[in-house]
């Protein structure tokens, strides 16, 4: 599909594949995961033809993952360090979560909502990966003892419960905000949107003569 003229780039082809490859092993992960946490859950097995299958396939789902997000985070480390936009962003979070930014601070590619978002999964997925190796019986059983399991199993439940939350919160904020969903599944956001939720941003674009208009102060915001 090409880019409408005058739209900025958002996300890269590869970056969007590798986030959907991310998000497609997720969800598999939790339906998985869930029928083997509670015998209430133990329905969704059949997803992936019975138990037996179910519990073979999710750690092979999980090491994709784990590679998946890897190369999330070589892409987009830079741009979820934390700074002092963060601290100021936070402080006008009642504006932000009232759909009211015109006063809330400028930021950069990411705000910190998002950082929240990818430096939570940067540790718990790792974690996730960690500890599901420990209780992989098939390949690493003989190399743990029951107490080390058990107590894996134990880190293990927390931290996907942990990131189910996290995922809850990143997905209702893309839906949230207007035109987020299209930057991942097209790659695009309008100079509007980036005026509007990423004004550092798109000033950086204009300083370097990226595509898009580079906003005036005499002209107010970018029309939507």
């Amino acid at each position: 599909m090409t880019q409408p003229k005058g739209t900025l780039t958002r996300n890269t082809t590869a970056a969007r594949i590798n986030h959907w490859i991310t998000g497609g092993c997720f969800i598999l992960l939790l339906f998985s995961g869930l029928a083997m946490f509670h015998p209430m859950l133990f329905f969704l097995a059949e997803l992936f033809g019975g138990g037996q299958w179910t519990r073979a396939i999710h750690p092979w789902i999980g090491t994709v993952l784990m590679l998946s997000y890897a190369g999330l985070i070589v892409q987009f480390w830079r741009d979820n360090l934390l700074n002092r936009d963060d601290i100021n962003w936070m402080k006008a979070i009642d504006s932000v979560l009232a759909n009211k930014e015109e006063g809330v601070p400028e930021v950069a590619r990411f705000n910190a909502g998002q950082k929240f978002v990818f430096w939570s999964m940067a540790f718990l997925v790792p974690v996730m990966f960690i500890t599901g190796l420990v209780i992989w019986d098939v390949y690493f059983s003989a190399y743990t003892t029951i107490e080390q399991q058990r107590i894996a199993v134990l880190i293990h439940s927390l931290a996907a419960i942990a990131a189910i939350i996290v995922w809850i919160i990143h997905v209702y904020a893309a839906i949230w905000v207007r035109g987020s969903m299209r930057a991942m599944t097209q790659g695009y956001v309008t100079p509007g949107w980036a005026w509007r939720h990423h004004r550092k941003w798109l000033r950086r674009l204009a300083a370097t003569g990226s595509t898009g208009p580079r906003p005036r102060a005499d002209r107010g915001p970018a029309p939507r």
